[in-house]
């Protein structure tokens, strides 16, 4: 599966981006998460949602409340909504599928096998 994040770009502290993730094949059985690297920094989890959609999702503490992930599995696309947006959320943004399908919940980079190329997300002071 391919998979290819839009939607990033430059914005001022408290505004808003919407990045998208379009991915090849079917995602309707897996996990699909939002992970950023920051620049020096290692890649860490920002959100995921379950196979199952709905309410079942986590989000980091960094970006509870401000952030927001959905999926439309008809389209193959997950989408994370960012707002309020703050100089520490600069970073890359990547979307990754699960592993195996039907997985359970967990903010693990390992539990992840596919990974599009990022999104540049950058937030001015």
């Amino acid at each position: 599966v391919q998979l290819v994040e839009s939607g990033g770009g430059l914005v001022q502290t408290g505004g808003s981006l919407k990045l998208s993730c379009a991915a090849s094949s079917s995602i309707s059985r897996y996990n699909m998460g939002w992970f950023r690297q920051a620049p020096g920094k290692e890649r860490v989890f920002v959100s995921v949602i379950s196979w199952g959609g709905g309410r079942n999702a986590n989000y980091a503490d960094s970006v509870r409340g401000r952030f927001t992930i959905s999926r439309d599995n008809t389209k193959n696309i997950v989408s994370l909504q960012m707002n309020n947006l703050r100089p520490d959320d600069t970073a890359v943004y990547y979307c990754a599928r699960g592993r195996i399908p039907f997985g359970v919940v967990r903010p693990a980079s390992e539990d992840y096998g596919y990974w599009g190329q990022g999104t540049q997300v950058t937030v001015s002071s």
